[in-house]
């Protein structure tokens, strides 16, 4: 079985086909798997120390704009397309593929195009409500759209060919309990929020949550843990001290650039605060934590609004709007949700009710069915 994964651009995108690869992996030891991504993304650094082989294409996304600077850019996208189609050919002749995996991005566009037009079994995962450019030019040719929610089927021409099967998160966050989480962070009966606004760290968001900080350390509810990002490790230090927060005489509050054991404190936590990327959903869901979500205003097509309605839709996540909220409204909703145990305890409930605890292993399943069609 030779199995070609083509994904890039962001984590929400790489870490899907990493989890159904390591799958393959295990259970088909004899199995040959190829990965293809954009020879300047977060690929290139994540697959190979995954021990898995890349091949890469020059290729990048469309601007949408018309500034003179943003139509030169398509003009080139353009071209570096056509080139990136012609290389996905080499690769399939060398590598022949009994099945291709795309799960996003636009560096999984060529791959996904050449696969169809020769006729080899194909997928596509989409983790938003709504399809991404690369996987709204594939959909109608693909032979399965796999998709996180039932409210996404609508999306597509074929619903007939879309499957849910949710998004591969890390197995800690379904199976790490809260009171060993509790017990490991040496932490007590006292509340836990836990809030981060991604990887790089949204500034808006950043400084409304200083003002969240400032708030709640007049009252000392809770434990806050905080994860800036890394352009907010930048500057928000800084500004927390001119907001007058002081964090030494305010222990319960920690902030730093990353968090590197979320599905532990996301166990341990009694409200998280975030945005609705997929990843980040999916993961939420999975744990069961209850949650308030912001999502971003700028994203192509909205979709983290899209995406983040679909868990308010089902009583599982409150959503507040970036324009429209500061760090008092934050604070307040804290305050309420910690206050109403039997909301919370229903929101764990529709969490999980959304979740899809095998999703990595339906996906394995797929790819496996499709590659006997071969």
């Amino acid at each position: 079985m030779r199995v070609i994964f083509t994904c890039g651009g962001t984590g929400g995108h790489i870490n899907p086909a990493l989890a159904v690869a390591k799958l393959l992996r295990e259970r088909r030891p004899e199995a040959e798997i190829l990965f293809v991504g954009a020879v300047d993304g977060m690929e290139a650094n994540l697959i190979p120390r995954e021990g898995f082989r890349l091949e890469t294409l020059t290729i990048a996304s469309y601007l949408r704009k018309f500034t003179p600077a943003a139509v030169w850019h398509n003009v080139r996208t353009a071209v570096q397309i056509r080139r990136a189609l012609r290389r996905a050919d080499e690769i399939i002749d060398e590598f022949q593929p009994d099945v291709i995996l795309g799960t996003g991005g636009y560096a999984s566009f060529p791959m996904l195009k050449q696969g169809t037009k020769r006729h080899i079994p194909t997928a596509v995962h989409e983790s938003n409500a709504v399809p991404g450019l690369a996987t709204r030019m594939v959909a109608d040719q693909v032979d399965k759209i796999l998709v996180s929610f039932e409210e996404c089927r609508s999306a597509y021409r074929h619903p007939e060919r879309v499957v849910v099967v949710g998004m591969p998160v890390r197995e800690e966050f379904l199976y790490t309990k809260r009171a060993d989480a509790r017990k490991a962070l040496g932490f007590g009966d006292e509340p836990l929020v836990v809030s981060a606004w991604g990887s790089l760290g949204a500034r808006e968001m950043n400084k409304k949550i200083t003002e969240f900080m400032r708030l709640e350390s007049k009252e000392k509810l809770w434990r806050h843990i905080h994860a800036t990002g890394s352009f907010g490790w930048r500057w928000m230090p800084e500004y927390v001290k001119e907001q007058g927060v002081d964090l030494a005489a305010n222990p319960q509050i920690v902030m730093q650039e990353y968090i590197y054991n979320m599905p532990e404190l996301m166990a341990a936590a009694d409200v998280v605060l975030g945005r609705a990327g997929a990843s980040t959903l999916n993961e939420i869901a999975v744990a069961g934590t209850p949650c308030i979500i912001v999502p971003s205003p700028n994203v192509t097509n909205n979709h983290q609004e899209k995406n983040a309605k679909i868990l308010e839709n089902h009583g599982a996540a409150v959503v507040l709007h970036e324009n429209s909220c500061d760090g008092a409204l934050l604070y307040e909703t804290v305050k309420a949700l910690l206050a109403d145990e039997p909301r919370r305890a229903q929101m764990r409930k529709n969490l999980r009710a959304l979740a899809v605890v095998d999703s990595t292993d339906r996906i394995y399943k797929i790819i496996t069915e499709l590659a006997k069609a071969r």
